[in-house]
């Protein structure tokens, strides 16, 4: 008779322990989803950001090829056939056959055709002259004109047949121009031609954008809305407005063009397909561009075009932009990605561990029984894989499922990172533990256990590196970037834990002397018990401080980014709302009207006057303020603050004469003060005459922060009246703002401090950033308490015992609490102390080398520095919370042990 067949060990395994087995595929998959979803996210940012950074400025995206039509000496026929429709699109074909991969056009967003070189005047009357000035209009013929818009008025125009000879063409208007200019179908608008009398452009109809945001109406501005221009002017206070507006000839009327110049431009606008774009095509992006605007293509693009064929882009710009952004975002978001994986990996450490030693003696008696090493970590890892490579597959297609635009290869090699640290760790740490066979284990003590020599070792190699790694951060920044620059953090969190698991034992000693002679023996016990633990127990410290350093650190960069931003926000307004009309004084009352608004605490009226000339020919701005309301408000918003009699006191030195006028004190900015010196300066203007003596200095002010300025007493200038009210405070009614200054009149413009703030989270690659660190510090946090749970756990059997002991001999329930809360507490409470200390120091030595300004700001904004801020929730709130987690869960299985039998208490943590 045959033997019975034993049972295979895997599936044995899995039958015996299921919820392990179950734990530890929620644990992987949890893990590997995050692995592969991080970068994910990483590279789908990145590809947001380069899209919007190409198509955020619908002028500044398209590319725009500029080319001159055959010259006079052409014959007439020439001319006027290289600016119809066909060959202008015949041409465009060419042009978009030799764009540069990656770079593709998007011909149902872009423009060609041919129009004027510079508008043209109007004398005809009834069109708009706000200031006498008579309008200009830009004429075009461009084309697919039916296909981007609709009629809503009359005819669409005629082009068929249109020579440069003829006295008049037929165009269309948009909706807008039609309003501001006063035209209607009917109407016709005389333009001055190049030979004999004035061309005619009738009106034949009025049609509305189907996309206004696209290259073909947004390039051009002015072909879709009519713009308001100021004429040159010497004095802001004496500028001259007039209108420009577009007309639209049908897209084969380009050869009317030679009639009004004899050169007129053609052009082709194209607008870039950004859909499949990636962070990594930046670099072919740039070098294609740079050979369009002075490379190769741009010769073979002349032999297309014309010998003096253009090209133009915003595009350059906007990508050098990015790639600054993107070098920026991607040093700094590194450190969290770097903190956060290390405490995943610790945690899946903890694991393991926890599992191993839970079978320890299922080992032991293996090898007594003849196992080899080999046979027996082959069993753990076959064991340990059936159930984590499916659950790290599973991790990696739901990122896959939730992001699937990145790339496949760094997810998966993050995910099958996380699959071989689980499926080793077992095996690896029973293969050093069992690779002899034991009788008898020999207890560990944390207090009495001394560090190996490769231990020491191991740890002076670590400092080096970190320190090596802070050095490096600070003396060239997050510029410098690689690995060793964002583990930087992460690295002095873990010699941290090193030191404080080689100081832990130095407080239990001290302790545990005067705990001796005491009366009551719970707090002696908790902590010998603590001291009579495993040196491995102190392994989540190093955890819970990598986690809650990283949490630090990405508090301290969100409270940098903030203080920025608020801070360039503050600059661009000088206060929470802003008032101000350009050309002439505010209407009286205004200021009381901004009072009313619900939310505002403050308000001041100044007048500003840009053309204040000083004795180097330069010129400065000069408010005329009432010193008081002034005072208070620069006070309040941190811009500037000085005391209101500063202003209200006569300098020292002779009176006002007849002939000096009013003298005055000023305060005034740092170069104007050392231009002016300590005398005095007399002016005369619209204003009246009057000297000024610099009195203080300050290094701006909230009625011109970031300009050179003068800041005087308005009591003796009755001719300066009001041109800006300021305002400062919280929850401001912003509608009932803007109705104020509306109601002020034509050219009041409201900045509201709010508004600016918002402006600076446009980019999708600075607000996704953001967004990673906090996933990336949450899942730190998370992982941290759970590294907490796992050590709590590994040996919660071995507390249940020693509590049903101790009842046996008379302790409470109450007073068991007590004992394995104070047993938690030290280990606890040097954790949280030294998150807080740590986080500090890392900061501190840190906080040099990373500059945040790209992160904060649109790139250009210098005015304003972004550094990290320790940001006090950030350091606090984890590291108590872990405290409190670490109570609470001992006080739960306290109260839980509490609930059972003496008899299963007494077996708890037996292993017969």
């Amino acid at each position: 008779m045959a033997g019975r067949s034993a049972a295979p060990w895997v599936r044995t395994r899995l039958r015996a322990a299921p919820l392990q087995a179950l734990s530890l595929a929620v644990l992987v998959l949890v893990t590997a989803f995050l692995a592969g979803a991080l970068p994910r996210a990483v590279e789908d940012a990145e590809a947001e950001g380069v899209r919007h950074a190409m198509t955020g400025e619908p002028a500044g995206g398209a590319i725009e090829v500029l080319g001159s039509p055959p010259g006079p000496h052409q014959s007439a026929t020439v001319r006027e056939e290289a600016v119809r429709a066909a060959t202008l699109r015949a041409v465009g074909a060419e042009i978009d056959a030799l764009l540069p991969a990656p770079l593709t056009a998007a011909p149902q967003n872009g423009s060609l055709g041919v129009q004027l070189s510079e508008p043209l005047p109007s004398e005809d009357p009834g069109l708009p002259r706000p200031d006498g000035l008579p309008p200009r209009f830009l004429v075009a013929a461009q084309d697919g004109l039916t296909d981007h818009a609709r009629l809503v008025a009359g005819a669409w125009p005629r082009g068929e047949g249109v020579r440069a000879a003829d006295p008049s063409a037929e165009a269309v208007v948009t909706r807008a121009t039609a309003k501001t200019m006063r035209l209607r179908p009917g109407s016709v608008v005389h333009l001055p031609a190049v030979q004999g009398p004035d061309r005619a452009v009738r009106i034949t109809g009025v049609v509305e954008p189907l996309a206004p945001r696209t290259t073909y109406w947004s390039h051009t501005e002015v072909l879709r809305t009519p713009g308001l221009l100021a004429a040159p002017s010497n004095t802001p206070f004496d500028t001259s407005y007039y209108w420009q507006a577009g007309l639209l000839l049908a897209p084969d009327a380009g050869p009317f063009l030679y009639g009004l110049d004899p050169l007129p431009r053609m052009y082709w606008r194209i607008s870039p397909d950004t859909s499949g774009l990636t962070g990594r095509d930046v670099p072919a992006l740039q070098a294609g561009l740079a050979s369009l605007k002075g490379g190769p293509l741009q010769s073979r693009l002349r032999t297309v075009v014309s010998s003096d064929a253009e090209v133009s882009t915003g595009l350059d710009g906007a990508l050098d932009d990015f790639a600054g952004l993107s070098r920026a975002v991607s040093s700094v978001t590194a450190v969290g990605l770097v903190g956060v994986g290390t405490v995943a990996g610790v945690v899946l450490l903890m694991a393991q561990a926890l599992t191993a030693d839970r079978r320890r003696a299922e080992l032991t008696l293996l090898r007594a029984r003849g196992a080899s090493v080999p046979g027996l970590a082959g069993r753990l890892l076959a064991e340990t894989a059936v159930v984590a490579l499916p659950a790290a597959a599973a991790g990696q297609a739901l990122a896959w499922l939730l992001l699937p635009e990145a790339r496949a290869w760094p997810s998966s090699a993050a995910s099958a990172a996380v699959a071989a640290l689980v499926c080793l760790a077992l095996p690896v740490r029973a293969v050093l533990t069992h690779r002899r066979p034991r009788v008898h284990e020999a207890r560990s003590d944390l207090v009495l256990s001394r560090p190996s020599r490769r231990r020491t070792v191991a740890e002076l190699g670590l400092l080096v590196l970190a320190a090596g790694a802070v050095l490096v951060l600070r003396g060239r920044g997050t510029d410098a970037g690689g690995p060793l620059v964002a583990a930087a953090p992460v690295l002095v969190a873990v010699i941290a834990a090193l030191l404080l698991v080689r100081l832990h034992p130095l407080p239990l000693r001290l302790a545990l002397r005067p705990l001796a002679r005491t009366r009551g023996a719970l707090g002696f016990l908790a902590v010998a018990r603590t001291g009579r633990g495993s040196p491995a127990q102190l392994l989540p410290l190093l955890a819970v401080l990598v986690a809650l350093t990283t949490a630090a650190f990405g508090g301290a960069v969100l409270a940098g980014i903030d203080d920025a931003r608020d801070r360039a926000a503050l600059l661009a307004t000088g206060a929470d709302a802003r008032v101000e009309r350009s050309r002439t004084p505010l209407p009286d009352g205004l200021a009381d009207q901004v009072g009313s608004v619900d939310g505002v605490r403050h308000t001041a009226s100044v007048h500003v006057d840009y053309s204040l000339a000083l004795p180097d020919g330069t010129t400065v701005a000069m408010a005329v303020v009432e010193p008081g309301a002034y005072a208070r408000l620069a006070r309040e918003t941190g811009l500037g603050a000085f005391d209101a009699r500063v202003l209200r006191e006569a300098p020292p030195g002779p009176a006002a004469t007849k002939e000096s006028g009013p003298v005055l004190s000023a305060i005034a900015s740092p170069r104007t003060a050392e231009l002016l010196g300590a005398g005095r300066h007399s002016w005369g203007g619209p204003l009246g005459r009057f000297t000024l003596q610099v009195t203080e200095v300050r290094p701006t002010t909230p009625a011109l922060p970031g300009q050179e300025f003068l800041l005087v007493d308005g009591a003796d200038l009755p001719k300066a009246l009001p041109t800006l009210v300021l305002a400062t405070g919280s929850g401001l009614d912003t509608a009932a703002l803007k109705k104020a200054a509306d109601s002020a009149g034509k050219h009041t413009e409201l900045t509201l401090r709010t508004a600016e703030r918002a402006a600076f989270t446009d980019s999708p690659l600075q607000s996704g950033a953001e967004r990673l660190y906090l996933v990336a510090v949450a899942a730190g946090i998370v992982f941290a308490a759970l590294a907490v749970l796992l050590s709590l756990l590994r040996s919660a059997s071995e507390r249940t015992a020693l509590l049903a002991r101790l009842r046996t001999m008379g302790l409470s329930a109450r007073q068991g609490r007590r004992l394995l809360v104070l047993e938690a507490l030290p280990q606890a409470v040097l954790a949280a102390a030294g998150c807080v200390l740590v986080g500090r120091v890392a900061l501190a030595l840190t906080a040099g080398g990373v500059s945040l300004e790209l992160l904060a700001l649109p790139p250009g904004s210098d005015a304003v520095a972004a550094v990290l801020r320790a940001d006090p929730w950030s350091l606090l709130v984890p590291a108590a919370g872990s405290v409190l987690l670490t109570v609470a869960v001992a006080a739960a299985q306290a109260w839980w042990t509490a609930r059972r039998t003496a008899a299963t208490e007494l077996r708890a943590g037996d292993g017969r």
